[in-house]
């Protein structure tokens, strides 16, 4: 659902409501002021496909520089929806260690001295299926390493854990299509991963010291003249700002009641509407949505 810029849709924890501005203001992980258009509408598309929350650090966007943006799932959001589903019974994962010239599939992650980690592997269970499904990767193809050619740092100092994540999420998703697709997890993708935030955002920020009173009217008078220049050049009906500041601000109804802060707030959310009038969020088919992300990965391989 789509209501002045902002996206409606519900997940497994509740209803989430995201924007372009939101989504570039809070939720880039890197340079947001490098994030485009484009790259900010694929991450608010395969979010509400997908039932995603990156509030809850269910998904990641993260830009750095002028090198394409990376889409990433949280690491849990694999083994949690496998876990919910009735379709799978269950899994096993671990690495592929070489020793004394013999390849040895090991369940965990427990690599002796003397011996090779080489890859890993996962063993799915579908309840529909007669046999299981089965994957191996090779460590080499998945390490990532720094521009300065040293390996990142969970590689460097966990590869047979992570080598386990990639061959899990791997087999997970081949189980999973329908929930999983179009998912990819930070091991899988040339990011660090241990870079990442895994605080969930929304906690509440301390409020400043209040201002004088004289400065606080001064600012208010301020923020209601550049409102009002805002509601005029977007030709605001009375219903459209209403249904705004209801979306904002729960429980207003009207500008008398909110404090500067919150005025503020609302100057630089219609800010951001005049600046992405013709930015508008359009309905994807399945489809479409595997061949961007599809996009996102050749892009980094490039």
């Amino acid at each position: 659902m789509k209501s002045n810029g902002w996206v409606r849709y519900e997940t497994e924890l509740g209803e989430v409501k995201l924007s372009p501005e939101i989504i570039k203001r809070y939720l880039v992980s890197g340079d947001s002021d490098k994030v485009t258009d484009q790259e900010v509408m694929m991450f608010l598309t395969l979010c509400r496909y997908q039932r995603l929350n990156p509030f809850l650090r269910e998904a990641y966007l993260i830009k750095f520089g002028n090198n394409p943006a990376t889409i990433v799932t949280g690491k849990e959001t694999f083994t949690k929806r496998a876990a919910a589903t009735k379709k799978v019974k269950g899994w096993e994962a671990g690495v592929v260690v070489l020793r004394k010239e013999e390849l040895e599939h090991r369940a965990g992650t427990l690599v002796l001295p003397g011996e090779d980690l080489v890859g890993g592997w996962a063993k799915v269970y579908r309840n529909d299926w007669e046999v299981p499904l089965e994957i191996t990767v090779s460590l080499s193809e998945y390490q990532r390493r720094r521009k300065d050619g040293q390996l990142m740092s969970n590689w460097a100092n966990m590869p047979g854990t992570m080598i386990r994540k990639v061959a899990l999420v791997q087999a997970l998703r081949e189980v999973m299509p329908t929930e999983l697709g179009g998912l990819y997890s930070p091991e899988e993708m040339p990011v660090d991963d241990s870079l990442l935030d895994t605080t969930p955002i929304g906690a509440p920020q301390l409020a400043p010291a209040p201002a004088p009173k004289q400065d606080q009217q001064q600012e208010r008078n301020r923020l209601l003249k550049e409102l009002q220049r805002a509601v005029s050049e977007l030709d605001l009906q009375k219903d459209a700002a209403d249904e705004i500041m209801a979306e904002l601000f729960p429980g207003k109804t009207g500008v008398s009641q909110m404090s500067n802060e919150e005025l503020a707030q609302l100057v630089s959310y219609l800010g951001a509407m005049i600046d992405r009038r013709g930015t508008e969020v359009t309905e994807v088919t399945e489809d479409e949505l595997a061949e961007l992300s599809q996009q996102n990965i050749a892009e980094h391989e490039q």
